[in-house]
Protein backbone atom coordinates (compact mmCIF):
# COMPACT_ATOMS: atom_id res chain seq x y z
CA UNK A 1 0.00 0.00 0.00
CA UNK A 2 1.51 3.61 -0.96
CA UNK A 3 1.44 5.50 2.70
CA UNK A 4 0.73 8.36 0.17
CA UNK A 5 -2.56 7.45 -1.06
CA UNK A 6 -3.96 6.44 3.17
CA UNK A 7 -6.54 9.39 3.00
CA UNK A 8 -4.81 11.99 5.90
CA UNK A 9 -1.54 11.42 4.14
CA UNK A 10 -2.99 12.04 1.01
CA UNK A 11 -4.61 15.55 2.14
CA UNK A 12 -1.73 16.84 3.32
CA UNK A 13 0.16 16.10 0.34
CA UNK A 14 -3.27 17.37 -2.03
CA UNK A 15 -2.59 20.58 0.42
CA UNK A 16 1.36 21.05 0.00
CA UNK A 17 -0.02 20.45 -3.85
CA UNK A 18 -1.67 23.02 -4.18
CA UNK A 19 0.54 25.70 -2.49
CA UNK A 20 2.91 24.82 -4.91
CA UNK A 21 1.01 25.18 -7.95
CA UNK A 22 -0.36 28.34 -5.68
CA UNK A 23 2.72 29.92 -5.62
CA UNK A 24 3.31 28.90 -9.32
CA UNK A 25 0.32 30.74 -10.63
CA UNK A 26 1.20 33.46 -8.03
CA UNK A 27 4.87 34.03 -9.80
CA UNK A 28 3.90 33.32 -12.90
CA UNK A 29 3.65 37.03 -14.75
CA UNK A 30 6.80 37.73 -12.68
CA UNK A 31 9.32 35.15 -13.70
CA UNK A 32 7.72 33.53 -16.88
CA UNK A 33 8.82 30.08 -17.85
CA UNK A 34 10.20 30.02 -14.54
CA UNK A 35 7.36 30.01 -12.27
CA UNK A 36 7.59 26.56 -11.58
CA UNK A 37 11.30 26.53 -10.32
CA UNK A 38 10.63 29.45 -8.02
CA UNK A 39 7.65 27.78 -6.55
CA UNK A 40 10.00 24.76 -6.21
CA UNK A 41 12.20 26.99 -4.75
CA UNK A 42 9.88 29.49 -2.16
CA UNK A 43 8.34 26.10 -0.86
CA UNK A 44 11.08 24.97 0.08
CA UNK A 45 12.65 27.56 1.66
CA UNK A 46 9.18 28.09 3.80
CA UNK A 47 9.40 23.70 5.04
CA UNK A 48 13.15 24.23 6.00
CA UNK A 49 12.60 27.68 7.64
CA UNK A 50 9.46 26.01 10.21
CA UNK A 51 12.52 23.04 11.04
CA UNK A 52 14.49 25.96 12.24
CA UNK A 53 14.56 25.06 15.65
CA UNK A 54 15.08 21.19 14.70
CA UNK A 55 18.70 22.16 13.35
CA UNK A 56 19.16 24.23 16.34
CA UNK A 57 18.80 21.19 18.31
CA UNK A 58 21.19 19.51 15.98
CA UNK A 59 24.43 21.96 16.30
CA UNK A 60 24.00 22.02 20.05
CA UNK A 61 23.95 18.50 20.03
CA UNK A 62 27.45 18.69 17.97
CA UNK A 63 28.91 21.10 20.29
CA UNK A 64 27.92 18.64 23.48
CA UNK A 65 29.43 15.75 21.52
CA UNK A 66 32.73 17.84 20.47
CA UNK A 67 33.15 18.99 24.87
CA UNK A 68 32.40 15.15 25.88
CA UNK A 69 34.67 13.39 23.52
CA UNK A 70 37.78 13.70 25.56
CA UNK A 71 35.68 12.62 28.55
CA UNK A 72 34.28 9.42 26.44
CA UNK A 73 37.91 8.68 25.25
CA UNK A 74 39.22 8.45 28.42
CA UNK A 75 36.12 5.74 30.16
CA UNK A 76 37.03 3.92 26.75
CA UNK A 77 40.53 3.48 27.62
CA UNK A 78 39.60 2.68 31.47
CA UNK A 79 36.71 0.44 30.97
CA UNK A 80 37.30 -0.97 27.45
CA UNK A 81 37.67 -4.67 27.91
CA UNK A 82 34.46 -4.49 29.43
CA UNK A 83 31.64 -3.43 27.64
CA UNK A 84 28.98 -3.13 30.30
CA UNK A 85 30.88 -1.08 32.61
CA UNK A 86 32.20 1.22 30.30
CA UNK A 87 28.50 1.35 29.04
CA UNK A 88 27.32 2.38 32.46
CA UNK A 89 30.28 4.79 32.72
CA UNK A 90 29.53 6.54 29.65
CA UNK A 91 25.72 6.83 30.49
CA UNK A 92 26.32 8.08 34.09
CA UNK A 93 28.50 10.95 32.35
CA UNK A 94 25.41 11.77 30.07
CA UNK A 95 23.17 12.27 32.82
CA UNK A 96 25.51 14.21 34.86
CA UNK A 97 25.46 16.51 31.63
CA UNK A 98 21.65 16.56 31.25
CA UNK A 99 22.18 15.01 27.75
CA UNK A 100 21.63 12.10 25.72
CA UNK A 101 23.82 10.12 23.06
CA UNK A 102 20.59 10.58 20.87
CA UNK A 103 20.00 14.36 21.20
CA UNK A 104 20.62 14.91 18.05
CA UNK A 105 19.04 12.23 16.09
CA UNK A 106 15.97 13.03 17.85
CA UNK A 107 15.63 15.96 15.66
CA UNK A 108 16.86 14.80 12.62
CA UNK A 109 13.79 11.99 12.52
CA UNK A 110 11.22 14.43 13.55
CA UNK A 111 12.02 16.13 10.63
CA UNK A 112 11.74 13.15 7.92
CA UNK A 113 8.28 12.77 7.31
CA UNK A 114 7.95 16.51 6.64
CA UNK A 115 10.54 16.38 4.21
CA UNK A 116 9.46 13.29 2.64
CA UNK A 117 5.84 14.87 2.30
CA UNK A 118 7.34 18.12 0.44
CA UNK A 119 9.52 15.70 -1.51
CA UNK A 120 6.37 13.03 -3.16
CA UNK A 121 4.54 16.61 -4.01
CA UNK A 122 7.74 16.19 -6.60
CA UNK A 123 7.96 12.66 -7.51
CA UNK A 124 4.17 11.83 -7.42
CA UNK A 125 2.37 11.31 -10.93
CA UNK A 126 -1.25 11.29 -9.41
CA UNK A 127 -2.15 13.13 -5.81
CA UNK A 128 -5.69 12.49 -3.94
CA UNK A 129 -6.87 11.23 -7.36
CA UNK A 130 -5.74 13.55 -9.93
CA UNK A 131 -2.74 14.37 -11.85
CA UNK A 132 -0.25 16.13 -10.77
CA UNK A 133 -0.05 19.02 -13.25
CA UNK A 134 3.58 19.96 -11.43
CA UNK A 135 5.04 17.03 -13.34
CA UNK A 136 3.85 18.77 -16.58
CA UNK A 137 5.23 22.20 -16.10
CA UNK A 138 7.90 23.10 -17.93
CA UNK A 139 11.11 25.48 -17.16
CA UNK A 140 13.34 26.84 -19.77
CA UNK A 141 12.14 24.21 -22.13
CA UNK A 142 13.16 21.19 -19.29
CA UNK A 143 9.87 19.28 -18.09
CA UNK A 144 9.73 19.09 -14.32
CA UNK A 145 8.38 15.80 -14.49
CA UNK A 146 11.35 13.91 -16.42
CA UNK A 147 14.31 13.22 -14.76
CA UNK A 148 18.13 13.67 -16.64
CA UNK A 149 18.20 10.29 -16.94
CA UNK A 150 14.44 10.03 -18.42
CA UNK A 151 15.71 13.13 -21.25
CA UNK A 152 18.45 11.21 -22.39
CA UNK A 153 16.20 8.80 -24.16
CA UNK A 154 13.22 11.13 -25.03
CA UNK A 155 13.66 12.85 -28.17
CA UNK A 156 14.99 16.52 -28.52
CA UNK A 157 16.89 17.48 -25.75
CA UNK A 158 18.27 20.91 -26.26
CA UNK A 159 18.20 23.45 -24.21
CA UNK A 160 16.33 21.20 -21.85
CA UNK A 161 19.58 19.11 -21.60
CA UNK A 162 21.36 22.64 -19.81
CA UNK A 163 19.04 23.14 -17.59
CA UNK A 164 19.36 19.60 -15.80
CA UNK A 165 23.43 19.69 -16.24
CA UNK A 166 23.30 23.24 -14.77
CA UNK A 167 20.91 21.86 -11.47
CA UNK A 168 23.06 18.61 -11.10
CA UNK A 169 26.83 20.87 -10.96
CA UNK A 170 25.02 23.23 -8.59
CA UNK A 171 24.36 20.26 -6.22
CA UNK A 172 27.81 18.92 -6.76
CA UNK A 173 28.97 22.80 -6.01
CA UNK A 174 27.10 22.39 -2.63
CA UNK A 175 27.86 19.11 -1.94
CA UNK A 176 31.30 20.35 -1.83
CA UNK A 177 31.09 23.04 -0.21
CA UNK A 178 29.24 21.45 2.40
CA UNK A 179 32.13 19.00 2.69
CA UNK A 180 34.14 21.74 3.81
CA UNK A 181 31.74 24.01 5.61
CA UNK A 182 30.28 21.50 7.86
CA UNK A 183 33.15 19.20 8.58
CA UNK A 184 34.00 19.75 12.31
CA UNK A 185 37.33 19.75 13.49
CA UNK A 186 38.46 16.95 15.37
CA UNK A 187 38.86 17.05 19.32
CA UNK A 188 42.20 17.41 20.89
CA UNK A 189 43.68 14.11 21.75
CA UNK A 190 41.63 12.14 19.00
CA UNK A 191 43.15 10.32 15.97
CA UNK A 192 42.85 11.37 12.13
CA UNK A 193 40.41 9.76 10.35
CA UNK A 194 40.96 6.27 8.96
CA UNK A 195 40.58 5.40 5.17
CA UNK A 196 37.31 4.01 5.62
CA UNK A 197 36.26 7.99 7.19
CA UNK A 198 37.76 9.67 4.52
CA UNK A 199 35.64 7.36 2.36
CA UNK A 200 32.30 8.04 3.99
CA UNK A 201 33.20 11.65 3.44
CA UNK A 202 32.44 11.25 -0.14
CA UNK A 203 29.23 10.24 0.12
CA UNK A 204 27.32 13.32 -0.25
CA UNK A 205 27.90 13.03 -3.94
CA UNK A 206 25.68 10.19 -4.10
CA UNK A 207 22.87 13.05 -3.89
CA UNK A 208 24.48 14.41 -7.16
CA UNK A 209 23.53 10.74 -8.55
CA UNK A 210 20.19 10.54 -7.05
CA UNK A 211 19.45 13.65 -8.29
CA UNK A 212 19.96 12.51 -11.96
CA UNK A 213 17.32 9.38 -11.73
CA UNK A 214 14.42 12.05 -10.04
CA UNK A 215 12.28 14.32 -11.74
CA UNK A 216 13.59 17.98 -12.33
CA UNK A 217 11.20 19.42 -10.10
CA UNK A 218 12.90 16.92 -7.10
CA UNK A 219 16.40 17.80 -8.25
CA UNK A 220 15.78 21.47 -7.60
CA UNK A 221 14.38 20.73 -4.49
CA UNK A 222 17.44 18.64 -3.38
CA UNK A 223 19.41 21.83 -4.08
CA UNK A 224 17.31 24.43 -2.81
CA UNK A 225 17.32 22.24 0.60
CA UNK A 226 20.81 21.01 0.25
CA UNK A 227 21.97 24.76 -0.34
CA UNK A 228 19.77 26.46 3.02
CA UNK A 229 21.35 23.21 4.69
CA UNK A 230 24.89 24.30 4.16
CA UNK A 231 23.73 28.04 4.94
CA UNK A 232 21.38 27.49 7.93
CA UNK A 233 25.09 25.10 9.87
CA UNK A 234 26.95 27.60 8.81
CA UNK A 235 25.49 30.39 10.73
CA UNK A 236 24.15 28.56 13.87
CA UNK A 237 27.45 26.92 14.36
CA UNK A 238 28.92 30.81 14.64
CA UNK A 239 25.77 32.16 17.21
CA UNK A 240 25.53 29.14 19.09
CA UNK A 241 29.44 28.85 20.13
CA UNK A 242 29.03 27.50 24.01
CA UNK A 243 30.45 30.00 26.54
CA UNK A 244 33.86 29.01 28.30
CA UNK A 245 34.58 29.08 32.02
CA UNK A 246 38.01 30.61 32.02
CA UNK A 247 40.57 30.10 35.32
CA UNK A 248 39.22 33.61 36.56
CA UNK A 249 35.78 32.15 36.70
CA UNK A 250 34.36 34.48 34.14
CA UNK A 251 32.26 32.98 31.33
CA UNK A 252 34.13 33.89 27.66
CA UNK A 253 32.29 32.86 24.73
CA UNK A 254 34.27 29.78 22.73
CA UNK A 255 36.37 30.83 19.53
CA UNK A 256 34.72 29.50 16.70
CA UNK A 257 35.65 27.07 14.11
Amino acid sequence: MDLFSWPPVAALLDAAYRLVTGLSAAVDPIVGTAAGVVAIVILTVLVRALLLPVGISQVRAEYTRRRLAPQIAALQKKHGADREKLAEATMDLYRRERTSPFAGMLPLLAQIPVISLVYAVFTHPMIAGHANDLLGERAFGAPLGTSFVGLTGAGPVWPAMAVYLAVLALIAVVTTVSRRVLALPQPEGSTSPTGMLRALSFLPYVTVVFAAFVPLAAAVYILTSTTWTVAERWLLRRLLVPARTGTDGRTTPSTSH
